[in-house]
């Protein structure tokens, strides 16, 4: 079963998140991009005083090592040189990607 990862960042803010994007070559406003192999889903958007993302990944070793290949460089650049406030791995017991949208959706895209 996949395993669910929280990061979180004080400090933090959008526009370092998108240059990391960007170093990473993912479009967040589209999706598209240079994923790192292994990963199921990314959510992220700010905190009070930072930011978090939320991913769900197949295995830790997938994201531990798009972290030593990608992601710590992409940080470093980014100016985020040390650790997250938060870091933490959860085993998932169930993980589903419904498409339902609800009828405010649904009214705010006519």
């Amino acid at each position: 079963m996949a395993e669910l990862f929280i990061l979180e960042f004080e400090g933090l803010d959008e526009d370092a998140y998108a240059a990391v994007n960007a170093d990473l070559g993912i479009d967040m406003s589209t999706g598209e991009g240079a994923w790192p192999v292994g990963i199921v889903s990314h959510t992220a958007g700010p905190t009070e005083g930072g930011w978090i993302v939320v991913e769900v990944w197949e295995t830790q070793a997938d994201q531990d090592e798009f972290m030593k290949t990608r992601l710590g460089t992409a940080l470093h650049k980014a100016g985020v040189t040390g650790p997250p406030k938060r870091a933490e791995w959860s085993k998932l017991k169930a993980h589903h990607t419904p498409r339902k949208a609800s009828s405010k959706a649904q009214a705010q895209a006519s």
